[in-house]
């Protein structure tokens, strides 16, 4: 008797472990809610680096954030309109968060980076020269095509390998901060985000790389461009997504995109949507603002104002890790935040302003003001602990001192545990506290 119930115990304990893995399932109930995995998650497909701890794993990827601000600051200064396949090539190498998605038909599963900063999707093909183990397989498709240079999507691309004349695949090359480049030929097949489906998606086959920046699955633009998903899944979203990033520290890493109005919070605070025509895919919001505590930091207005001819002002965007202000901004609210907790200052890797844990009950607010909107940011999304637990930093810093250093971003660790709602029909974006995890 003692056998056959120990045997019924370790069943039931092996069935209600399978049912509450959050790894088990990609998607939630709701035909257009996608699951949402940190690349060093438990959940996520990928290799997870040595890191000891959170910690160690959030100062090496913000590491890379001075080379994606710098590219994303370039990309402000750009006089063309039209958008380039794989735009966000320096994110690459440093996106952190990656959705569920397939390719093809039947369909193919490619966990994709996201990336609010970039159109173009773009996935490692088979026979890819220089990819990863995990590729598309056109041939496996049946709806699967390529792309004719006089297709006038082949227009948007840049690098292009076109003849003057007859018909020839559209292909193109790209290079990536100097030590990386792909080839690729702009395709299109159908593109299944949990239960949605869209049909003739246009993204670019990679195959061939050289370096050691690109991510192993590719990438889904959630920009505002003709290329992204908004873009070509015509009324199908009506123009409305929202994501909700977990924690670093979560243990699952699991948070969500929703796409569509259906499901999206009622009662959120809005701002309005700014857009810069030399770079329209990037989503500006106006900060008028910056508190510490009940001081607001007297910021120059200039030093935040938008100028779509210069790219000034501030983004929106969910591939850099920790926030960035412009190097005058950065100092006034460091200086002011020093000033209002006691004790000594340390540095540690990109974090200039450390102090001892036991201070942290002192620690002041940090409220960025929009037009009409204040986001105050919970503690969690203000400072980063050190390993040890000793010291907590905060966690921001400025942009990388360049030609281009006008741009400022608001980063996915400021973001986390946050609904964000993008209303392209309506031009705003919404944010509210939600429990990701």
């Amino acid at each position: 008797m003692g056998l056959v119930i120990a045997f019924l115990f370790f069943y039931l304990l092996i069935s209600t472990n399978h049912a509450f893995d959050s790894c088990s399932s990609s998607s939630s109930t709701d035909d257009s809610e996608l699951s949402i995995n940190h690349i060093y998650g438990k959940c996520s497909p990928f290799t997870s680096p040595k890191h000891g701890t959170w910690f160690d794993t959030v100062i090496d990827m913000a590491k890379k954030d001075p080379q994606r601000v710098a590219y994303l600051s370039m990309l402000v200064g750009n006089k063309k309109t039209s958008v380039p396949i794989a735009s966000g090539q320096q994110v690459l190498s440093i996106g952190n968060y990656v959705v569920r998605a397939k390719f093809g038909t039947p369909g193919q599963v490619m966990f994709m980076v996201m990336d609010t900063s970039s159109d173009a999707a773009w996935i490692p093909c088979a026979d890819c020269l220089g990819c990863s183990s995990t590729m598309f397989t056109p041939n496996m498709s049946t709806t699967f095509g390529s792309m004719d240079c006089k297709m006038p999507q082949c227009t948007q691309v840049r690098g292009l390998s076109c003849p003057d004349s007859g018909p020839s695949a559209c292909s193109f090359n790209q290079s990536y901060g100097g030590d990386s480049s792909f080839a690729a030929t702009l395709s299109q097949d159908s593109l299944r985000l949990a239960l949605d489906f869209v049909p003739n998606y246009a993204f670019g086959c990679i195959n061939a790389v050289a370096g050691g920046n690109i991510p192993p699955q590719g990438l889904l633009g959630l920009g505002r461009g003709p290329m992204s998903l908004m873009s070509q899944s015509g009324s199908l979203y009506s123009g409305v997504f929202s994501y909700c990033l977990p924690s670093f520290k979560s243990y699952y890493f699991s948070g969500s995109l929703k796409l569509g109005p259906t499901g999206q919070p009622k009662n959120i605070k809005t701002t309005p949507l700014l857009r810069n025509p030399r770079r329209p895919s990037l989503y500006y919001v106006n900060l008028t603002g910056i508190s510490v505590g009940k001081v607001l930091v007297p910021i120059a207005p200039e030093l935040l104002a938008f100028d779509p001819n210069t790219g000034a002002g501030t983004i929106i965007d969910s591939g850099t890790v920790i926030t960035r202000f412009v190097q005058p901004i950065y100092t006034m609210i460091r200086d002011e935040f020093r000033k209002q907790i006691s004790g000594s200052i340390t540095s540690l890797g990109a974090f200039d302003t450390c102090f001892t844990s036991s201070n942290e009950a002192l620690t002041p607010v940090v409220t960025l003001h929009f037009s009409g909107m204040d986001l105050k940011l919970p503690m969690e999304n203000t400072l980063i602990h050190s390993s040890a637990g000793s010291l907590a930093c905060l966690a921001m810093a400025a942009a990388p001192n360049n030609v281009n250093s006008v741009l400022n971003v608001i980063a996915n660790l400021q973001q986390q545990n946050l609904r964000i709602l993008f209303d392209l029909t309506n031009s705003q974006v919404g944010i509210a506290r939600e429990l990701c995890n």
